[in-house]
């Protein structure tokens, strides 16, 4: 292996190191309780180090918003307007919970952004993320128009199921504490959503 090829595995793996251990830190500590030295620390790096890769603790919080941004809007693209229209509600909800399954740090990351004002990400959420929800309710409103599916608010419909999957990563602990050992929170939740969702839509 080359010198150039050994420094540059080296360097994508501290700056994962980097990723990582910031979206630990900033998931549970939020952008104003997290440092560039607690970052070092939790990466096993020094700060020079990391400022080296970041320029700073902005930098590192937005590049991990960003790429958070591509994977959480994903199964929201993926709706097809052509498909069954129950079966694309459904499917939504089972993806979205299985990201809240899969990527719990990054469901708390993006809440504590969202709590705290949506700084880094208030253009992003009044434009890209509009336009997205936007086409998605006038897909909703034709299946409603169609007797596809029953009469909902297509807006609302989409934040329920915000609501219902990101909880059970945002509020983990509280959900463990409240289900008791022997549970698997998000099968029942899948289960239960399933259900749920099955019942509002019916005609």
């Amino acid at each position: 292996m080359t010198t150039e090829a050994s420094r540059s595995r080296i360097q994508t793996r501290n700056r994962q190191a980097i990723l990582d251990a910031a979206l630990d830190e900033f998931s549970a500590r939020g952008f104003a309780g997290v440092t560039i030295d607690r970052i070092a620390a939790a990466a096993g790096l020094s700060k020079p180090n990391v400022l080296y890769y970041f320029a700073s603790k902005q930098a590192i919080h937005r590049a991990l918003l960003d790429g958070l941004l591509d994977l959480w809007l994903a199964p929201l693209r993926e709706m097809d307007p052509g498909g069954d229209p129950q079966h694309e509600v459904l499917a939504y909800v089972r993806k979205k919970l299985a990201l809240s399954q899969s990527h719990p740090r990054e469901s708390r990351l993006f809440a504590n952004e969202v709590l705290q004002g949506a700084g880094h990400l208030g253009p992003v959420l009044q434009e890209d993320l509009a336009a997205l929800v936007a086409d998605r309710a006038a897909v909703i409103s034709r299946w409603i128009a169609q007797g596809r599916i029953a009469p909902v608010d297509p807006h609302h419909l989409i934040f329920s199921i915000w609501a219902l999957t990101q909880h059970y990563a945002d509020f983990e602990v509280q959900v463990r504490a409240v289900l008791g050992p022997g549970h698997d929170p998000y099968a029942e939740a899948g289960a239960f959503l399933d259900m749920l969702y099955r019942r509002l839509l019916a005609v």
